[in-house]
């Protein structure tokens, strides 16, 4: 099979491309820069252009590229930046992949489950109405750019995508440091619902997505989510380290101004229905098991 990906070099797209090339597939990056390397492609997410050879005689592309949700702090312009790069950037691909004369069967374009904003205790799935806040209207925005390519027959998926643990980065590596020195703790009071999937699962999952029949919105999650208290409780057993400390809601809105509420403090309790409805089987469905693999790489 050969297949397109932006966002090759982030912590998904690295990983999934790893895997794609393990198996025997041909992979295309798509980069803003010149080409560098024969498997390089050139697009313009801005400017609404992409080179014909990223999307023409390939079977699959799988849209991963935006700017980090909780990289910076929120800032006007960084939101804007967050919204731009995930917009624009669908856009742009979906466009192509509907002009491409010979293009994709499917196009696999990245979304998340800030779609649902804050569900509270209550257990959502793709069935779930869209959420209030800045990252559920970013996600309606998001999936809605992919429309081009769905109105010219293509399957579109919309992987919603939810806490991806390794150690490599993302939430759980930037945190490992100060567990391993035993300072983890959970943040605010810790009742929060974390929707989480290892990194193993989030790229088994989009290759399932690409090989099989389904479209629209599917959430790539685990089936059990936790609680923040618990996670923190999980990754501090995993280690062999306490974690004894609570990092206030009011630190961490000062710190990470609107992120705090819709990132790390936002209660997200979301479930692969769609997924495993359609036979996809996670290696790691519990916390406890995720974590000891991610820490064993």
């Amino acid at each position: 099979m050969k297949l397109s990906v932006t966002g090759s070099t982030g912590l998904i797209g690295t990983a999934l491309v790893r895997s794609l090339l393990a198996d025997g597939h041909e992979v295309l990056r798509l980069v803003r820069h010149e080409p560098a390397a024969p498997d390089e492609v050139r697009w313009d997410p801005a400017g609404g252009r992409v080179d014909p050879r990223g999307v023409e005689g390939v079977d699959a592309v799988v849209h991963l590229a935006g700017a980090g949700i909780g990289d910076r702090p929120w800032t006007a312009s960084y939101k804007r930046q967050v919204r731009d790069s995930r917009v624009l950037g669908t856009r742009t691909i979906a466009e192509a992949v509907a002009k491409a004369k010979d293009g994709p069967r499917v196009l696999v374009s990245g979304s998340a489950v800030g779609y649902y904003g804050d569900t509270g205790g209550r257990a959502v799935d793709e069935s779930a109405p869209s959420g209030a806040g800045f990252l559920a209207e970013v996600v309606r925005d998001w999936e809605a750019a992919a429309a081009p390519a769905a109105e010219a027959g293509v399957r579109v998926v919309h992987p919603r995508t939810g806490i991806v643990l390794t150690a490599e980065g993302g939430l759980l590596g930037k945190v490992l440091p100060l567990f391993r020195l035993g300072l983890g703790g959970k943040l605010g009071d810790g009742r929060q619902w974390i929707s989480w999937i290892g990194l193993d699962d989030q790229v088994a999952a989009l290759r399932f997505l690409v090989d099989g029949d389904l479209a629209g919105p599917v959430d790539l999650t685990a089936p059990n989510p936790v609680t923040n208290a618990d996670y923190t409780k999980a990754v501090g057993r995993a280690l062999g380290r306490p974690t004894p400390f609570t990092v206030p809601a009011f630190a961490l809105r000062a710190v990470l101004r609107g992120f705090a509420d819709e990132g790390a403090l936002i209660s997200q309790r979301v479930l692969p229905k769609r997924l495993l409805e359609a036979g996809f089987g996670f290696a790691h469905p519990d916390l406890d098991g995720a974590l000891r693999a991610v820490l064993a790489d």
